[in-house]
């Protein structure tokens, strides 16, 4: 059995996920990196929404960010997220 340490951050990583908007997001991260206004226009979504949920989404270990120039650009933060997101999506899709 697992402690309750550790289900507790299993929670709260899968609250993470439990928002459209967020979920909109990484689904595009699973592409490339790409800068706030850029995911702002991409998903139709308020450059202050996008920033909004991109610093729950880094607060959570979700996605990581790195600066180029001036830009900051953000990706998924590891392999773990991309696999979980897809295996998300393909059990949904099987039951569309």
């Amino acid at each position: 059995m697992h402690s309750k340490e550790l289900l507790s951050g299993v929670a709260y990583f899968y609250k993470n996920l439990g928002d459209l908007t967020r979920l909109r997001i990484l689904d595009l991260l699973l592409s490339g990196e790409y800068c706030v206004g850029d995911i702002s226009s991409k998903l139709d979504v308020s450059q202050s929404a996008v920033s909004h949920q991109l610093r729950t989404l880094r607060n959570s270990n979700l996605v990581k960010a790195r600066k180029s120039g001036q830009m900051v650009l953000y990706s998924i933060a590891d392999r773990h997220i991309e696999t979980i997101l897809r295996y998300a999506t393909e059990h949904i899709k099987e039951r569309i």
